[in-house]
């Protein structure tokens, strides 16, 4: 059935891994503050038993919800979104071999190391990272202030660990590509309409898009957008290669993820596709 969104995350990552062969698949992410780390690491322990070397756990603080749909899943914000760190070390602990005497274990679970990244986009969650030894991804494609910032505090302050040598980090970045300019910003306007929505207090599914903006938000609102959505690449294939490189030249990320909240399944296959070719082309980070 087209156009499914889930909250189940879980569930949608064991249909993935289901229906591909070799393609890593993970979270991005898990609100930790909102679930059990044991709980998590059961779910997390079964894909990864499921399916050996290809999952991912992405872990973030933002509570991403309000305090009616915390106390439904059974969790206090006030409580939890300041328990973090301590959330994500036990939840690493329960992937970790068990000891003797241990009595609460993840089944399955234990033993399987089932890979940890830290999510945010903030200085907080680049300083839990590094002081973990863990891969770190930016938020960087809706919330790019402190980009720069949290990158270098990530880099200077790593500390290595079991998990991790070096750091490593992930960037977020929006690209809607199409065979024309003005076809990838028509579609980015589903984007726009749908971020509109949700400053407005009014979110809603991702809309169809629209020939022109406007009239449909003011000029504070496409300010606010703008700045949000600047780490976004929109246009035809040699615009895409060029806004990639320039991007990659300036941040030096060791991964890049990228992100197309398109309407249109086909153009957003086509989205990707195009991302796909230009990639080869674009250099590496020094």
């Amino acid at each position: 059935m087209p156009g499914i969104a889930s909250a189940a995350t879980a569930v949608v990552i064991g249909h993935v891994a289901g229906g591909t062969s070799t393609i890593r698949v993970g979270a991005g992410g898990i609100m930790l503050p909102n679930h059990a780390p044991l709980v998590i690491a059961e779910q997390f322990g079964t894909l990864e038993a499921l399916y050996p070397g290809r999952i991912d756990l992405g872990l973030g603080r933002a509570p991403g919800t309000d305090m009616l749909t915390a106390r439904a899943l059974r969790r206090d914000l006030a409580s939890n979104a300041d328990s973090f760190p301590d959330d994500v070390v036990e939840l690493m602990s329960y992937f970790h071999a068990a000891a003797p005497d241990q009595r609460v274990r993840a089944v399955p679970g234990t033993g399987l190391e089932v890979p940890i990244w830290i999510l945010g986009s903030s200085l907080f969650g680049a300083r839990l990272a590094a002081h973990l030894g863990l891969p770190y991804a930016f938020a960087s494609h809706f919330a790019p202030d402190q980009l720069d910032q949290a990158v270098e505090m990530y880099r200077t302050t790593f500390r290595p660990s079991a998990a991790l040598g070096e750091p490593y980090v992930m960037l977020g970045i929006n690209v809607f590509a199409a065979d024309s300019d003005r076809e990838a910003e028509r579609l980015l306007t589903s984007l726009q309409q749908a971020f509109i929505a949700l400053r407005r207090g009014a979110p809603c599914p991702l809309p169809p898009p629209v020939d022109s903006m406007t009239g449909r938000w003011s000029d504070l609102e496409k300010a606010q957008l703008d700045h949000a959505l600047r780490c976004s690449v929109i246009g035809a294939p040699d615009a895409v290669h060029r806004g990639l490189e320039a991007f990659v030249a300036r941040t030096k990320p060791d991964e890049l993820m990228v992100t197309a909240m398109i309407f249109d399944h086909a153009a957003r296959l086509r989205s990707f596709e195009i991302v796909s070719e230009v990639a080869r082309l674009v250099a590496p980070r020094a």
